[in-house]
Protein backbone atom coordinates (compact mmCIF):
# COMPACT_ATOMS: atom_id res chain seq x y z
CA UNK A 1 0.00 0.00 0.00
CA UNK A 2 1.22 3.59 -0.86
CA UNK A 3 0.51 6.03 2.12
CA UNK A 4 0.17 9.67 0.06
CA UNK A 5 0.54 12.15 3.54
CA UNK A 6 -1.00 15.53 1.39
CA UNK A 7 -1.09 17.50 5.03
CA UNK A 8 -3.71 20.32 4.60
CA UNK A 9 -6.30 19.71 1.28
CA UNK A 10 -9.71 21.24 1.08
CA UNK A 11 -12.47 18.70 1.18
CA UNK A 12 -14.21 18.78 -1.94
CA UNK A 13 -11.25 18.40 -4.53
CA UNK A 14 -9.77 15.82 -2.35
CA UNK A 15 -13.40 13.86 -2.79
CA UNK A 16 -13.59 14.29 -6.50
CA UNK A 17 -9.77 13.25 -6.45
CA UNK A 18 -10.39 10.04 -4.58
CA UNK A 19 -13.67 9.05 -6.99
CA UNK A 20 -11.57 9.71 -10.07
CA UNK A 21 -8.38 7.33 -8.77
CA UNK A 22 -11.38 4.70 -8.17
CA UNK A 23 -13.01 5.05 -11.59
CA UNK A 24 -9.95 4.79 -13.23
CA UNK A 25 -8.20 2.27 -11.27
CA UNK A 26 -7.76 -1.36 -12.48
CA UNK A 27 -7.68 -4.50 -11.16
CA UNK A 28 -3.58 -4.24 -11.07
CA UNK A 29 -3.53 -0.60 -9.60
CA UNK A 30 -2.24 -0.94 -6.00
CA UNK A 31 -3.90 0.54 -3.42
CA UNK A 32 -3.17 3.87 -1.60
CA UNK A 33 -3.85 5.31 1.49
CA UNK A 34 -4.53 9.33 1.46
CA UNK A 35 -3.98 11.01 5.26
CA UNK A 36 -5.15 14.57 5.00
CA UNK A 37 -6.35 17.44 7.50
CA UNK A 38 -8.83 19.29 5.95
CA UNK A 39 -9.67 23.54 6.93
CA UNK A 40 -13.35 23.49 8.64
CA UNK A 41 -16.02 21.74 6.92
CA UNK A 42 -19.22 19.85 8.04
CA UNK A 43 -19.89 17.15 5.23
CA UNK A 44 -23.73 15.34 4.82
CA UNK A 45 -24.00 11.51 4.15
CA UNK A 46 -25.90 9.61 1.75
CA UNK A 47 -28.45 9.09 4.81
CA UNK A 48 -28.22 12.65 5.92
CA UNK A 49 -31.25 14.59 7.47
CA UNK A 50 -31.36 18.21 7.45
CA UNK A 51 -32.72 18.54 11.54
CA UNK A 52 -29.08 17.32 12.24
CA UNK A 53 -28.12 20.35 11.42
CA UNK A 54 -28.45 22.06 13.83
CA UNK A 55 -26.21 25.15 13.01
CA UNK A 56 -23.72 25.74 10.87
CA UNK A 57 -22.35 29.20 11.50
CA UNK A 58 -20.56 30.12 8.73
CA UNK A 59 -18.83 26.99 7.91
CA UNK A 60 -19.33 25.32 4.64
CA UNK A 61 -21.91 22.34 4.37
CA UNK A 62 -21.05 19.85 1.28
CA UNK A 63 -22.95 16.90 0.37
CA UNK A 64 -21.12 13.64 -0.24
CA UNK A 65 -21.79 10.22 -1.29
CA UNK A 66 -20.36 8.38 1.70
CA UNK A 67 -22.44 6.62 4.29
CA UNK A 68 -23.82 7.98 7.20
CA UNK A 69 -25.22 11.06 9.00
CA UNK A 70 -23.48 14.46 9.00
CA UNK A 71 -20.02 15.00 10.54
CA UNK A 72 -17.39 17.86 10.89
CA UNK A 73 -13.87 17.90 9.58
CA UNK A 74 -11.55 20.17 11.09
CA UNK A 75 -7.83 21.10 11.43
CA UNK A 76 -6.52 18.80 14.32
CA UNK A 77 -8.01 16.10 12.97
CA UNK A 78 -6.37 13.10 11.00
CA UNK A 79 -8.43 11.92 8.46
CA UNK A 80 -7.27 8.56 6.56
CA UNK A 81 -8.71 7.72 3.24
CA UNK A 82 -8.45 3.80 2.29
CA UNK A 83 -8.35 3.24 -1.62
CA UNK A 84 -8.77 -0.16 -1.09
CA UNK A 85 -9.84 -3.29 -3.71
CA UNK A 86 -11.55 -5.78 -1.63
CA UNK A 87 -12.48 -8.04 -3.92
CA UNK A 88 -8.04 -8.42 -4.17
CA UNK A 89 -7.87 -8.65 -0.39
CA UNK A 90 -10.79 -11.33 -0.38
CA UNK A 91 -12.91 -9.38 2.35
CA UNK A 92 -16.22 -7.81 2.01
CA UNK A 93 -17.48 -4.90 3.55
CA UNK A 94 -18.13 -5.69 7.25
CA UNK A 95 -14.47 -7.00 7.95
CA UNK A 96 -12.98 -3.82 6.12
CA UNK A 97 -15.04 -1.73 8.80
CA UNK A 98 -14.06 -3.96 11.46
CA UNK A 99 -10.76 -3.51 10.33
CA UNK A 100 -10.34 0.54 10.14
CA UNK A 101 -11.56 0.74 13.71
CA UNK A 102 -9.44 -1.98 14.74
CA UNK A 103 -6.52 0.28 13.80
CA UNK A 104 -7.90 3.19 15.31
CA UNK A 105 -7.85 1.10 18.50
CA UNK A 106 -4.55 0.28 17.74
CA UNK A 107 -3.08 3.66 18.08
CA UNK A 108 -5.24 4.80 20.99
CA UNK A 109 -3.54 2.11 22.66
CA UNK A 110 -0.01 3.29 22.17
CA UNK A 111 -1.30 6.29 24.02
CA UNK A 112 -2.95 4.40 27.19
CA UNK A 113 -6.06 4.76 25.77
CA UNK A 114 -8.94 1.88 25.44
CA UNK A 115 -11.53 2.15 22.52
CA UNK A 116 -14.35 0.80 22.18
CA UNK A 117 -17.34 -0.05 19.67
CA UNK A 118 -20.95 0.96 20.04
CA UNK A 119 -23.15 -1.89 18.05
CA UNK A 120 -24.98 -0.65 15.11
CA UNK A 121 -23.22 2.98 15.49
CA UNK A 122 -19.36 3.17 13.52
CA UNK A 123 -17.03 5.03 14.96
CA UNK A 124 -14.46 4.22 17.54
CA UNK A 125 -15.78 5.50 21.56
CA UNK A 126 -13.96 6.13 25.10
CA UNK A 127 -15.11 6.21 28.45
CA UNK A 128 -14.96 9.62 29.80
CA UNK A 129 -14.59 9.18 33.34
CA UNK A 130 -12.01 6.84 32.74
CA UNK A 131 -10.49 6.71 29.25
CA UNK A 132 -7.78 3.75 29.79
CA UNK A 133 -10.37 1.26 31.15
CA UNK A 134 -10.80 -2.06 29.52
CA UNK A 135 -13.86 -2.96 30.98
CA UNK A 136 -16.05 -4.48 27.69
CA UNK A 137 -18.96 -2.08 26.68
CA UNK A 138 -22.11 -4.35 27.97
CA UNK A 139 -25.25 -2.84 26.52
CA UNK A 140 -26.90 -0.02 26.49
CA UNK A 141 -26.52 2.19 29.73
CA UNK A 142 -29.37 2.97 32.24
CA UNK A 143 -32.02 4.56 30.85
CA UNK A 144 -31.62 3.75 27.31
CA UNK A 145 -28.42 5.68 26.34
CA UNK A 146 -25.89 3.50 24.74
CA UNK A 147 -23.62 6.60 25.05
CA UNK A 148 -24.02 7.70 28.43
CA UNK A 149 -20.57 8.38 29.84
CA UNK A 150 -18.93 8.24 26.54
CA UNK A 151 -17.06 10.19 24.01
CA UNK A 152 -16.56 9.42 20.22
CA UNK A 153 -13.14 10.34 19.00
CA UNK A 154 -13.22 8.69 15.59
CA UNK A 155 -15.69 8.55 13.04
CA UNK A 156 -16.39 6.51 10.29
CA UNK A 157 -18.03 6.60 6.53
CA UNK A 158 -17.40 4.99 3.61
CA UNK A 159 -17.80 4.49 -0.19
CA UNK A 160 -17.51 1.03 -2.09
CA UNK A 161 -17.53 1.42 -5.62
CA UNK A 162 -16.76 -1.90 -7.95
CA UNK A 163 -15.51 -3.92 -4.80
CA UNK A 164 -13.31 -0.60 -4.45
CA UNK A 165 -13.41 1.97 -1.38
CA UNK A 166 -12.67 5.81 -0.76
CA UNK A 167 -13.93 8.17 2.10
CA UNK A 168 -12.51 6.53 5.62
CA UNK A 169 -11.90 7.41 9.00
CA UNK A 170 -11.11 10.38 11.03
CA UNK A 171 -9.64 10.68 14.23
CA UNK A 172 -10.15 13.69 16.61
CA UNK A 173 -6.15 14.88 17.66
CA UNK A 174 -6.30 17.99 19.02
CA UNK A 175 -8.72 20.31 17.63
CA UNK A 176 -11.65 22.99 18.24
CA UNK A 177 -14.46 20.81 19.14
CA UNK A 178 -16.96 23.80 19.17
CA UNK A 179 -18.17 22.93 15.99
CA UNK A 180 -19.52 19.67 16.94
CA UNK A 181 -21.88 21.34 19.04
CA UNK A 182 -23.67 22.50 15.67
CA UNK A 183 -24.42 19.22 14.90
CA UNK A 184 -25.93 16.02 15.96
CA UNK A 185 -23.03 13.63 15.43
CA UNK A 186 -23.25 10.89 13.09
CA UNK A 187 -27.43 11.28 13.68
CA UNK A 188 -27.08 11.01 17.45
CA UNK A 189 -28.32 14.00 19.68
CA UNK A 190 -26.77 15.06 22.10
CA UNK A 191 -23.40 12.66 21.76
CA UNK A 192 -20.44 14.34 22.41
CA UNK A 193 -16.99 14.24 20.98
CA UNK A 194 -13.49 13.95 22.30
CA UNK A 195 -10.04 14.46 21.36
CA UNK A 196 -7.04 12.84 22.76
CA UNK A 197 -5.61 16.10 24.15
CA UNK A 198 -9.18 16.50 26.36
CA UNK A 199 -8.21 13.05 27.20
CA UNK A 200 -5.05 13.39 28.50
CA UNK A 201 -2.53 12.96 25.26
CA UNK A 202 -0.05 15.39 24.30
CA UNK A 203 1.04 14.40 20.47
CA UNK A 204 0.57 16.13 17.77
CA UNK A 205 -1.35 15.69 13.79
CA UNK A 206 1.89 14.17 11.89
CA UNK A 207 2.72 11.87 15.03
CA UNK A 208 -0.81 10.44 15.16
CA UNK A 209 -0.80 10.30 11.21
CA UNK A 210 2.01 8.19 11.28
CA UNK A 211 0.78 5.96 13.56
CA UNK A 212 -2.57 5.51 11.67
CA UNK A 213 -0.77 4.93 8.53
CA UNK A 214 1.36 2.59 9.46
CA UNK A 215 -1.90 0.80 11.31
CA UNK A 216 -4.08 0.79 8.21
CA UNK A 217 -0.97 -0.57 5.87
CA UNK A 218 -0.59 -3.46 7.97
CA UNK A 219 -4.52 -3.93 8.18
CA UNK A 220 -5.07 -3.91 4.39
CA UNK A 221 -1.57 -5.70 2.89
CA UNK A 222 -1.86 -9.28 2.32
Amino acid sequence: MLIRTLGRQPYAPTVDAMRAFTEARTDGTPDELWLVEHDPVYTQGLAGKAEHLLHAGGIPVVPTNRGGQVTYHGPGQVVAYPLVDLKRLGIYVKEYVYRLENAVIKVLEAHQITGHRVAGAPGIYVRLADPGSHARLTGPAPGGDAFAGLGKVAALGIKVSRHCTYHGVALNVDMDLTPFGGINPCGYAALQTVDLARLGVSTDWATVAQQLGSRLAAQFTP
